[in-house]
Parts: C-alpha cells; structure tokens; sequence
C-alpha cells in the first residue's frame, strides 16, 4: 500500500450488515491488531475483508459478520491492513470504471476535452488578432485622413 493507505471494494456479504457487497473500504496499513478491528488479509489469491475475533502471538482468527463459522488462522504476516472507514456502493463506481469499455470512454472524453481546449484557444488567439489588425487598420486610416 503506498504511503500506507489503500482501498478495495467488498466483493461478497460475509461482513454484512457492517460492510455490504460494492462498498469502497479504505484500509491502513496494519500496527496495532485488536479483537473486534475488521481487517483485510491475504488468502491464496484473493483479499479478504473480515473481523478479528481472536489473536495470539503469530496469528489471528477472523470471521464474516455474516458467517457461522470462524476462519482457519491467520498468519499476522498475511494481515495487509485494517479497514478505517468505507463508502456504501462506491466499489460499483470504482469497478464499473476498470472495464475496458469505460476506459475506452474515459479515453475518448480526455481528448475531447484536449480538442475542445485546444480549439477554444485558438479562437481566443483568432479574435485577439483579429482585434488587433483592426486597430492597426483603424490607424493607418486615421493617420490617411491626418495626412489630407
């Protein structure tokens, strides 16, 4: 995690009702563990996101909020972070945003926003210069008319 801080969306309803499927947690990296702290950890590979129920030296146990039973131990090395906060349904946001299809859009929006930009300054430029060729032709008449 860098700067010791990270997010992940809640993939399932084992921690329901706390955390429910879609939510965007925020975890920070991992000090002091307690008994009843809702932590994410490494399990083979996939994050979970669970409850501390009990620890010891080397481990901790966990368990879904909405699950009967508790979890195998936990190696403390395998504890990533414990979660400090969440956005209920934000993860949807986050998830939909990772598809190839909306890349692809987010993609198309950044360039033509950098068009529209672009094009938007060179019509200021446009009417800059357009003002000034009408002064300098202003004055040149003014100077003809002086000159008489």
């Amino acid at each position: 995690m860098p700067f010791g801080y990270g997010a992940a969306v809640v993939l399932s309803g084992s921690m329901e009702p706390a955390l429910s499927t879609d939510d965007l947690i925020f975890v920070r990296k991992t000090g002091d563990l307690k008994a009843g702290n809702i932590i994410v950890y490494q399990d083979r590979a996939q994050l979970v996101v669970h409850r501390i129920i009990a620890l010891d030296e080397n481990t901790v146990r966990t368990k879904g909020d909405a699950n009967q039973a508790a979890d195998p131990p936990v190696d403390r090395s395998q504890v990533k972070g414990t979660v400090i906060g969440h956005i209920p349904w934000a993860g949807r946001l986050v998830s939909a945003l990772q598809t190839p299809a909306a890349i692809f859009g987010i993609l198309i929006a950044a360039i033509a926003l950098i068009e529209w930009s672009y094009r938007r300054e060179k019509a200021c430029a446009d009417r800059q210069q357009q003002r000034i060729r009408s002064e300098i032709e202003r004055l040149k008449q003014e100077k003809d008319r002086d000159q008489k």
